[in-house]
């Protein structure tokens, strides 16, 4: 398929030099799966991208229609696909202010699914990651459009059979994969980090933790080393696009694709279409 791009609503692939996301970063993005032309989870990636505009001072009322009649305009294709969703301040002056009556900019980009081919969600290799999180509570949860940490902690690495890197806050505390959430399994209970001062509070995360409260499963989130990582029985990570990766390998460490992993991976979360 090609890639498809709108521009508040228009066939386009620029923006203005003024505009805040680019300038300053003032905006939010969601990424969803696109599974069988249907954008999935698409309540919860908007209700999140709402939330993010709240924060970042994005006037959002009446974007949720503007965006699902955005979404008619595209042709959705009948197989899979990406379709990224990103909305800025809009255009501005100079300097740090908000102007007084931002108009946002919406921005639809559907492109191809990436190639998944050597099946990782039969378990994949990971490393830990010497860049930091910042501990930030104004910004932690929301997927705004400064990545620079992820873009940092993603460069120190180039060997193709790594496929992610975890990442600590700077309190030392382990938060989360370069583009991912973490999971972990000791004994009967599932982990998972405490997102309150930095990282995202991923879509696929908040519908696992759900899941698995729904069959039973403990589940607690907490701040954790990484020698208490090391120590779990299972480990995986999670997104919109690839659900769920187990981590059979970190560093010199392996670990099994336990049942608890085999169960979630089982429920096809992220193909979910509300």
């Amino acid at each position: 398929m090609q890639n498809q791009c709108l521009v508040n609503g228009q066939p386009a692939t620029t923006v203005s030099i003024t505009d805040r996301g680019l300038a300053y970063g003032q905006g939010v993005f969601e990424t969803i799966l696109v599974y069988q032309g249907i954008p999935c989870l698409l309540d919860a990636h908007l209700t999140r991208l709402e939330q993010g505009c709240a924060r970042l001072n994005i006037p959002a009322a009446g974007l949720r229609q503007q965006l699902l009649e955005d979404l008619q305009v595209l042709k959705r294709p009948s197989d899979s696909a990406v379709l990224k969703i990103t909305v800025t301040c809009g255009s501005g002056g100079r300097g740090y202010a908000t102007p007084e009556t931002p108009a946002p900019t919406r921005i639809l980009n559907l492109s191809p699914l990436p190639d998944y081919s050597d099946n990782p969600d039969q378990g994949i290799n990971v490393r830990w990651c010497e860049t930091r999180l910042v501990c930030q509570p104004a910004l932690s949860g929301i997927k705004h459009l400064n990545r620079l940490e992820q873009v940092l902690a993603r460069s120190e690495w180039h060997d193709p059979r790594i496929r992610e890197g975890l990442v600590c806050d700077t309190r030392g505390y382990v938060v989360e994969g370069t583009m991912s959430n973490l999971f972990m399994v000791s004994g009967s209970v599932l982990h998972t980090p405490d997102l309150s001062q930095a990282g995202i509070d991923g879509i696929m995360r908040n519908e696992i933790i759900r899941a698995a409260r729904q069959a039973g499963l403990k589940v607690e989130v907490g701040q954790y080393s990484p020698q208490q990582v090391e120590a779990a029985s299972e480990l995986f990570l999670c997104n919109s696009l690839i659900g769920i990766w187990p981590i059979i390998r970190l560093e010199d460490l392996t670990f099994n694709l336990g049942d608890t992993t085999r169960y979630l991976q089982s429920l096809q979360l992220q193909r979910k279409e509300t």
